[in-house]
């Protein structure tokens, strides 16, 4: 399983490493220039020393070599006499430096001369405890450097990656309507500059889709339209025939409630895909109830229907598609054959639209493109235009009982303050 690092902790871990490897090399460099001038130290002391006690043997042959805690000298004549330690006498001339922990720090210089081989022996153990502390400094040194490195990485991933957040956070605001941005006038002319030019770019050809889109979708109306009022101008003006029979004007009335409803059907959809801005105004709750509920008489089904009207005050909503919504949940709500009560009450922000059926009777099952128990009102295109309205739709229809209703929520921002 890949773990997904944040990118202001993927600077921020090249930042530490960045700090640890520069504290490594200096601290190795630190070691390297301290051992390397202990060397030339060493060297530059031991062999002044030889040079100096050789050209005082050579001056004076009983010359004594010094004996003390810092420095000891020994010398082996040419004819082998001298009183040279074991150890030492196996040595070659050169700087040596002898390990072990009891001689940590001693250093060994053999040279040839005219008088015979000197030896001396210098003690620097004090120094190696001194490198010792160095050594544990630069430990600290390493570890605070990491620390350091990580902790200006982290300040300094912060400031990096915090255009990257506004960026992100402008597309995020972005609405979900295809609208031109100019998202690149807001960050650096870099890379985070060219994928904002990216985004403003492709939302600039979401805009031109948009725009075909709604040319389309007006071109598709009006030839939709067309036909379908001229079936419903045959459909009334049969209707408007006295000597029908009544199978016939049932069937008449049917195919024009039929067409009624693709129309405004037709009308949502429009809406739905033109994705207008919605002109919301403030009209009276009962005018409004009153309108939606005349398309029941229009459709001339309303021989047995009794509309009972309780509303009062104003709302604020966009008329037109608060209409086709209101007209689309009564077709919905009512049977074909309406012989019952329609009950339309508005309390606060709620509008309950129940339908009783006359005597108690049973209420016929949906329609297909009625409500069903597995979709509800707010999966149908009525629930998708009421979401734009920002209705909240809960019907509560059962095709088994004598009653249906269907609540309504408006938004808070629909009635007055």
């Amino acid at each position: 399983m890949t773990v997904r690092i944040s990118l202001r902790r993927r600077v921020t871990l090249a930042y530490t490493v960045l700090g640890l490897v520069l504290s490594l090399l200096f601290a190795a460099a630190t070691v390297f220039i301290t051992e390397d001038y202990e060397h030339i130290l060493v060297d530059e002391i031991l062999r002044g020393q030889a040079d100096d006690y050789a050209l005082r043997l050579a001056a004076n042959p009983a010359t004594v070599l010094p004996q003390s805690h810092r420095l000891s000298g020994y010398l082996r004549r040419i004819d082998g006499h001298g009183n040279v330690p074991a150890g030492l006498a196996a040595l070659d001339p050169g700087i040596h430096e002898r390990g072990g922990d009891s001689a940590e720090g001693i250093h060994v210089g053999v040279f040839d001369t005219d008088q015979g081989r000197l030896y001396f022996v210098i003690d620097l153990s004090d120094i190696e405890r001194l490198e010792s502390h160095l050594e544990w400094f630069l430990t600290g040194v390493i570890v605070l450097g990491t620390g350091v490195a990580g902790w200006l990485g982290w300040l300094l991933a912060g400031g990096t990656v915090a255009p990257v957040r506004r960026l992100a956070e402008a597309v995020d605001a972005l609405t979900t309507r295809p609208q031109a941005s100019a998202l690149a006038d807001t960050v650096s002319d870099d890379e985070l500059g060219r994928l904002a030019a990216s985004i403003d770019r492709y939302q600039a050809r979401l805009v031109d889709t948009d725009a075909q889109e709604r040319r389309f979708f007006a071109d598709a109306s009006h030839e939709l339209r067309t036909p379908i009022a001229v079936v419903r101008g045959a459909a009334e003006l049969l209707l408007e025939e006295q000597r029908l029979p009544e199978r016939t004007r049932g069937v008449l009335q049917r195919m024009d409630r039929g067409v009624r409803e693709l129309t405004d059907l037709l009308d949502v959809v429009l809406d739905l895909a033109r994705r207008r801005e919605l002109d919301f105004e403030w009209v009276d709750a009962n005018a409004l109830l009153r309108e939606a509920a005349a398309s029941l008489q229009e459709a001339g089904s309303n021989s047995s229907l009794d509309i009972r009207i309780d509303a009062s005050g104003q709302w604020r909503v966009s008329r037109r598609e608060s209409l086709l919504v209101l007209r689309g949940v009564l077709r919905h709500l009512l049977p074909p054959d309406c012989r019952g009560i329609l009950s339309l009450r508005g309390e606060h922000h709620v509008l309950d639209m129940s339908y009783v059926a006359a005597d108690g009777a049973s209420l016929p099952r949906l329609r297909s493109t009625a409500l069903r128990s597995d979709s509800g009102l707010a999966l149908t295109l009525l629930g998708r235009l009421a979401a734009a309205l920002e209705w909240e739709l809960d019907d509560e229809v059962s095709p088994d009982t004598t009653s249906r209703r269907v609540r309504i929520r408006l938004p808070h921002s629909a009635l007055p303050n």
